[in-house]
């Protein structure tokens, strides 16, 4: 009987859809593009960040390709990550935001401020009297062993404009490695309707990236 039960383990284990080691962003991963909410994500406080790895520290220039458009040139920004008020290896957020901003918007995007009570929240000025407000709702992190990182934020977005405003989720799933002295990355993202406009929340389009990470000196100028 124990040698039948045994059998019958072995055999849910093998034709199951994820490994029974697979961690939760492990089957995230794997059920790319049929993602749907709830994630399996934890609600930020106002403190909570994202927290990276040492190897991340200081200012890089970033590579991203849109690999649904391989004939599209790839995005050229900086990224910084430095420590915070409690030493810990967090993304600039608004240096991010503002260098991806203006490498997709050019001079439309003016500027970008954090939230001073919250490390989820900032809040994007555009010409047009436009203001893109952007919140962390969801995240989940996993360091799977020193050279390798996976995370996995849920942004509620919210443009102002004239006339009502217009939301939108996306969920972004991002896995880093180190490669010699760069990152290289993959990043999965889905987008949801506006909470409360579909039945279900089923992500209504799916991009795919790779990113490559090149250190840059810490007086480089900004992008």
């Amino acid at each position: 009987m124990r040698r039948l039960l045994a059998l019958i383990i072995a055999i849910t284990i093998l034709l199951s859809d994820s490994p029974a080691w697979a961690t939760p962003l492990d089957e995230r991963l794997h059920s790319w593009p049929d993602w749907s909410l709830p994630a399996p994500l934890s609600r930020p406080s106002n403190r909570d960040d994202l927290i990276y790895p040492d190897w991340f520290s200081g200012l890089w220039q970033v590579e991203s390709r849109d690999l649904d458009a391989p004939a599209d040139e790839p995005l050229i920004h900086q990224a910084l990550f430095a420590p915070d008020a409690r030493d810990r290896l967090v993304g600039d957020r608004s240096f991010n935001a503002m260098a991806i901003g203006r490498a997709l918007l050019g001079e439309q995007l003016l500027r970008v401020e954090d939230d001073p009570e919250s490390a989820n929240r900032q809040i994007a000025w555009l010409k047009g009297d436009l203001r893109l407000e952007t919140t962390v709702t969801g995240r989940r992190q996993e360091t799977p062993d020193q050279t390798s990182f996976l995370a996995d934020e849920l942004v509620l977005q919210i443009l102002h404009a004239p006339g009502p405003p217009r939301l939108s989720r996306i969920e972004t799933l991002s896995r880093y490695h180190r490669c010699g002295d760069e990152i290289c990355a993959e990043q999965w993202q889905g987008r949801y309707a506006s909470p409360g406009e579909s039945l279900r929340d089923q992500a209504v389009a799916h991009h795919h990236y790779q990113l490559r990470f090149t250190p840059l000196p810490e007086s480089a100028p900004s992008a």
